[in-house]
C-alpha cells in the first residue's frame, strides 16, 4: 500500500449484505458505537481493518474462490467475511462435511469465537480449521474502491463487495463495535440521513445511492459484474463558493462533487 504525507494507508473492505425484502432490495447495516474512532455513532455495512492473521499463508488452502486471486486481494475477501462475521454474526463459509453454506444453527457453537477473532488473539486458519469450514469467497463480488482523502489524519484503502446473506442466518449487531443494526431499502438510508434522523458518512451514502438503482439482488449483482470498478479518491477544490469534494465521474456514481461543508458539518 501506498503512503501519503498524512500517513500509510490502512487496508481494509466490508460487505454490503443483501436480501429482497417485500418492497424490494434490502442491506443490512449496523450503527458504529459511539467511542469508535472512526465513523462513530454512523450507519454503516459491517467492515474493517485487515488483521495480520487474515493474509497467513495456510488461510488460502482454506478458501473456495481463491484461484485468480493474489495474495492482496485474497487477504480483502477473507477480512471482509471475517469482519461481517465478527459484526453481524452472518458467516459466509462452507460446511466441509455437508459441502453446502454453514447452517444457521451451527452459528450458536461458534459465537464464542466472535470478540477473540475481532481482538486479533484468534487467527481466522485456526477458527476455519476448528469448524471444518472453507471460507465462501467466491460469494464476494466487488462493488467499489474508496481511498480516504489525503487531508483526514487517518485514511483507509477499502474494498466494498455484495454477497447474498445465507436466509437461515440472523444478522445482528454484536453490541460492542456496533449497538444498533438495521435491514433497510438503500434509498430510505439515504433519505433518512438527509431527514437528520441517520448519520451516513459520505462514502457510505454514495454507496447506497449507487446499490439504491437495483431494485432486487439480480439487478444489483448483473450491474456489479458488468461495470468497471474505478478507484475514488476524493479531491477537495476551493472555489468561489467554498471547498468542493469531487469524485470521479467515470466511477459510476450520480453524484460528483458536494460542498465540503454539507459534509464535515
Amino acid at each position: 500500500m501506498s503512503e501519503k504525507k498524512s500517513g500509510a494507508l490502512i487496508p481494509a473492505a466490508t460487505i454490503m449484505l443483501l436480501r429482497d425484502g417485500d418492497k424490494g432490495l434490502e442491506v443490512f447495516m449496523v450503527v458504529r458505537h459511539h467511542q469508535i474512532d472512526f465513523a462513530s455513532g454512523a450507519l454503516v455495512f459491517p467492515g474493517g481493518k485487515i488483521d495480520k492473521h487474515d493474509s497467513a499463508p495456510e488461510v488460502r488452502g482454506l478458501c473456495r474462490g481463491a484461484e485468480g486471486l493474489d495474495d492482496t486481494l485474497l487477504a480483502l475477501r477473507v477480512g471482509a467475511i471475517r469482519e461481517a462475521f465478527e459484526e453481524s454474526g452472518v458467516l459466509l463459509a462452507y460446511d466441509n462435511k455437508t459441502g453446502k453454506l454453514v447452517a444457521g444453527s451451527r452459528l450458536d457453537e461458534m459465537e464464542s469465537w466472535r470478540e477473540p477473532l475481532n481482538r486479533s488473539e484468534k487467527g481466522i486458519a485456526e477458527f476455519l480449521t476448528h469448524f471444518d469450514l472453507e471460507l465462501a469467497c467466491d460469494m464476494l463480488v466487488p462493488f467499489a474502491h474508496w481511498i480516504t482523502p489525503d487531508m483526514m489524519p487517518k485514511r483507509f484503502d477499502t474494498h466494498f463487495y455484495i454477497a447474498v446473506a445465507p436466509e437461515d442466518h440472523v444478522a445482528a449487531h454484536d453490541g460492542g463495535e456496533s449497538v444498533d443494526s438495521v435491514w433497510i431499502d438503500p434509498n430510505e438510508a439515504v433519505r433518512e440521513a438527509e431527514a437528520g434522523t441517520r448519520t451516513v458518512i459520505f462514502p457510505t451514502r454514495m454507496n447506497l445511492l449507487k446499490l439504491g438503482k437495483s431494485a432486487n439482488m439480480e439487478a444489483a449483482f448483473k450491474a456489479a459484474k458488468a461495470e468497471k470498478i474505478v478507484t475514488v479518491l476524493p479531491k477537495v477544490e476551493k472555489r468561489g463558493e467554498g471547498a468542493v469534494l469531487t469524485i470521479p465521474a467515470e466511477a459510476g456514481y450520480a453524484v460528483t462533487e458536494e460542498k465540503l461543508e454539507n459534509i464535515m458539518g
